[in-house]
């Protein structure tokens, strides 16, 4: 009995049959009408009941969607119906759609051959890392007259985990080395100064630099010939999140925390097809997880799994200790990207001697965010005295903000203020930029 529930059609036809059974008082010339009108609902019932629970099988229902989902990235899920028995069948999905979508209103409505599949599909975007399930879903099956429905309800007893975006790691990858830098926003950067490692002496190509011509070559062979350079391999990267209470701080559902994460993911797989050996730090009041660098392309895989576990902290970061951390386990020249935000100058100031002691042995960047709600406030028209003194609040504290950049950069410490949309494409050209001019 509880997989049987009653139809709208079902209550339309009682309902009539009331009225004309309320009619039958005031003529009794068609009092007969009603006798016949809820015998003929209780014939029509039975029909449904021997229909639907002998005729009828229930539909097969199957949902396919990858083991891995992308933090932030529209992510397909494709539910195929397919109608196992031998008659035509009616039938409404409520969909189990996973819990974080909050979607209560939208349930498909179909019919099926004998033998026939149906694919529905639709896209979710996960706001946040970990594991999440999918709430039940619900499949009303009606027969031709439509008075009662048969309930199935699948149980999703298979979680949902969600990653890091490893669409836009692939993304960027296309962009980059399949010469689509121009429309991602990756910058042509051009090689200075001779930081690169001999590979090889080769025939002279006209448009070759004249400063590589190898003259003892030349003189031996009777013909010009050049250095050709590579750019130096195996050199140190490493990743360095602040988990504090900062980047808790979110832009279009997601956190800073979850920007800086999705981008040390793209960099990873970046430098690893450059040859150069990626590491990773984690850090809030507390040390977090260490990953020592390395060039192994199963170093991607180690970084996927431990910034797949990261969470903010409600603490303040602990600069001191993250300094001596470093200082420990990095024992040579190495570029260091500090993904964290200072809101006032007044934070930087506190951890601005422990980032001056890591630019003395390595080559430190600190990743800043522009705060977009901000920027969007100093542009608001005030209406009143509130909201002009506001607006004003608004526009001083972004430019204190562009001030601690400046001020890091005259320090000899590289920065980059990006908006969190733009951070993957910002700090991969700094990457780009840094190794071009051989300063790594």
């Amino acid at each position: 009995m509880r997989q049987i529930s009653l139809s709208n059609r079902f209550f339309f036809l009682f309902g009539l049959a009331v009225i004309i059974t309320a009619m039958g008082y005031v003529s009794h010339q068609i009092i007969w009408l009603s006798a016949i009108s809820f015998y003929g609902i209780g014939l029509l019932l039975i029909c449904d009941l021997l229909f639907l629970f002998v005729v009828v099988k229930p539909v097969r229902y199957v949902k396919h969607y990858q083991e891995k989902l992308s933090l932030g990235d529209r992510n397909a899920i494709k539910l195929t119906l397919t109608n196992i028995g031998k008659t035509k069948v009616w039938f409404t999905v409520n969909e189990g759609y996973p819990v974080d979508m909050q979607e209560r209103t939208k349930h498909y409505e179909a019919s099926l051959n004998p033998l026939e599949s149906l694919e529905i599909s639709y896209e979710y975007i996960p706001k946040k890392r970990g594991i999440f399930g999918f709430s039940d879903t619900y499949i009303f099956t009606k027969s031709i007259f439509g008075l009662i429905e048969r309930r199935s309800i699948i149980s999703q007893a298979t979680p949902i985990h969600v990653y890091p975006s490893i669409v836009q790691m692939k993304r960027y990858e296309q962009m980059l080395f399949q010469q689509n830098k121009i429309q991602s926003g990756i910058k042509r950067v051009r090689k200075i100064g001779m930081s690169r490692e001999f590979e090889q002496i080769r025939n002279y190509v006209p448009g070759d630099e004249i400063k590589s011509i190898n003259w003892k070559a030349t003189s031996r062979k009777n013909e010009l010939m050049v250095n050709q350079y590579q750019e130096e391999k195996s050199q140190n990267v490493y990743c360095i999140i602040d988990k504090g209470r900062i980047m808790q701080m979110e832009s279009m559902g997601l956190s800073m925390l979850d920007y800086a994460i999705n981008s040390t993911l793209v960099l990873s797989n970046i430098c690893l097809h450059k040859s150069d050996k990626i590491g990773l730090f984690t850090f809030s009041d507390k040390l977090g997880a260490t990953l020592s660098a390395s060039n192994k392309r199963i170093q991607l895989k180690k970084i996927l799994e431990v910034l797949y576990a990261q969470k903010t902290t409600f603490q303040d970061s602990n600069f001191e200790l993250l300094q001596q951390h470093v200082n420990d386990k990095v024992r040579t020249r190495s570029l260091l990207l500090l993904f964290t935000n200072f809101e006032n100058p007044f934070t930087l100031q506190r951890s601005l001697p422990y980032l001056l002691q890591l630019k003395k042995r390595n080559l430190l960047v600190v990743v800043m965010f522009k705060n977009e709600e901000l920027e969007q406030f100093s542009t608001l028209s005030p209406t009143n005295q509130r909201q002009f003194y506001q607006g004003i609040l608004a526009s001083k504290m972004l430019i204190e903000k562009e001030k601690m950049a400046k001020q890091l950069n005259a320090m000899g410490i590289q920065t980059i203020l990006t908006k969190p949309e733009e951070l993957s494409t910002a700090v991969i050209n700094k990457y780009l930029t840094l190794k071009a001019k051989g300063l790594l």
